[in-house]
């Protein structure tokens, strides 16, 4: 899914405490994490990490209205 949806539409979180990215599985998960799930999207769709992360603070931002 990650894949084909268009960028401009996808945020990222962290809210499932018990669901924490790959490297720290098991763990609780923890809002500093979300760098882990921005790095996998950027590996799955082949594009930068610095994208996603600028791509979705505009959505956030977007969002929110902030």
């Amino acid at each position: 899914m990650i894949k084909s949806a268009p960028l401009e539409k996808i945020m990222i979180e962290t809210d499932a405490p018990f669901v924490a990215p790959a490297p720290f599985r098991g763990k609780r998960n923890e809002p500093f994490y979300i760098k882990y799930v921005a790095e996998k999207i950027a590996e799955l769709r082949g594009i930068s990490y610095e994208e996603v992360v600028a791509q979705t603070a505009k959505n956030a931002e977007k969002l929110f209205g902030i």
